[in-house]
């Protein structure tokens, strides 16, 4: 894999990081997870998640990506099927999981989901993120695939005016996928997902990756 690549265009896809018998074991822990909703944000709580980290960080194609002292800081299940469909409208990935407020000007957008507490930190911290998309199912063009607009990461936090023009200066890319892939992004890499189509399943683990010591006496939720 290409850091150079993956610098300029804010994502990469990788192939062939689990196998069949693998993405089968991770469906079975799946399996009951978020009856009732897309999916859930704390998985990395669980120990074979948190090994899964691991196996994602020693990748080969991967290990060059994310950087050797980073921590595993959340794992998010998202599930889109004929019974769970949703769209994403496009959008950067702009808070992360902290474990305590901290009173900062440089610090806002303050929320908390599933019992987690949510901040919106400095870009200086955002544009440091690497995410791994895990692919448990196939994801072909009718499953709601992500699109996402290429090096549009590199434009720091965007507004609505700033968004659109990217989105006319760049075609979208999307990011179809086959069972065990991975996908690596930036967290401020423009991206969305259409309603699914078909009757598959497309269930995706994304991994959030970033380094142990945060500013402003900020704390990681969970770090592994």
């Amino acid at each position: 894999m290409d850091p150079a690549a993956f610098t300029t265009q804010g994502f990469a896809l990788v192939p062939q990081v689990l196998t069949a018998a693998q993405c089968e074991s991770a469906a079975a822990r799946l399996a009951g997870i978020a009856a009732n909703s897309a999916g859930t944000r704390c998985l990395l709580a669980e120990a074979w998640c948190q090994a899964l980290a691991a196996k994602v960080r020693r990748h080969p194609s991967l290990a060059p990506l994310v950087p050797a002292d980073f921590a595993a800081v959340q794992c998010t299940y998202f599930e889109k099927s004929v019974s769970r469909n949703w769209l994403v409208p496009v959008h950067q990935d702009l808070s992360i999981p902290v474990a305590d407020r901290v009173e900062h000007a440089s610090l806002g957008g303050w929320s908390r989901k599933e019992g987690t507490l949510y901040v919106q930190p400095p870009v200086g911290l955002l544009e440091q993120l690497v995410a791994v998309r895990l692919h448990i199912d196939a994801c072909g063009a009718g499953d709601g695939p992500l699109r996402v607009v290429p090096g549009s990461h590199l434009h720091g936090r965007m507004e609505a005016t700033a968004t659109a023009a990217a989105r006319h200066a760049q075609t979208e890319f999307i990011c179809t996928a086959e069972p065990g892939s991975a996908m690596a992004m930036r967290p401020l890499l423009l991206h969305a997902s259409s309603r699914s189509t078909g009757g598959s399943m497309r269930r995706v683990l994304h991994f959030l990756f970033g380094p142990r010591i945060l500013p402003f006496g900020l704390q990681w939720q969970q770090a592994i």
